[in-house]
């Protein structure tokens, strides 16, 4: 719970959610970081190999805006692992391309996050992994699937230092 929690408070499920998801996203950040790839680097990687696909739908898939699409792309680019070309299908849209270092890099990358994922739920006991990921589906499928409409970004708490 939070420190500021009153103790009768119900379970403070945003804490929970928010701190695991943080640590889960450090913990894979310094796993891809062995392999000189960033989280977004994967995502670009893995889903431009399941399709052809425009710089404007991986950043709707990676949740990322247009700078920092931009950005992990020139990245890929410059480390030989992707290219921008036209797509096959309008020539006046422009595709992300993975190289064939890019297929190798992404496979690799899909063994560090496979094995980060599974290290983070090899710390449950095996009676309750398969509940807790029907749960967390559940709340992702369901009452956790669409985010509210807010006129105000929500933004990370400021994180304390140790």
């Amino acid at each position: 719970m939070t420190a500021l929690a009153p103790a009768n408070a119900e379970p403070d499920l945003s804490f929970f959610l928010d701190h695991t998801s943080h640590v889960l996203k450090t913990q894979m950040t310094a796993a891809l970081a062995e392999i000189g790839l960033t989280p977004r680097m994967h995502c670009v990687l893995v889903h431009a190999l399941e399709a052809e696909r425009t710089q404007i739908e991986l950043a709707e898939i990676g949740d990322m805006d247009k700078t920092t699409m931009v950005v992990t792309v020139d990245a890929l680019e410059k480390d030989g692992l992707a290219e921008r070309r036209p797509s096959t299908a309008d020539r006046r849209a422009r595709v992300i391309a993975v190289t064939e270092a890019g297929e190798r890099a992404a496979a690799r990358s899909r063994e560090v996050v496979d094995r980060v994922h599974r290290a983070a739920l090899d710390a449950l006991p095996d009676e309750t992994r398969a509940a807790f990921l029907s749960a967390l589906r559940i709340l992702a499928e369901g009452h956790l699937s669409t985010p509210a409409e807010n006129p105000r970004p929500v933004r990370r708490a400021r994180q304390r230092t140790k």
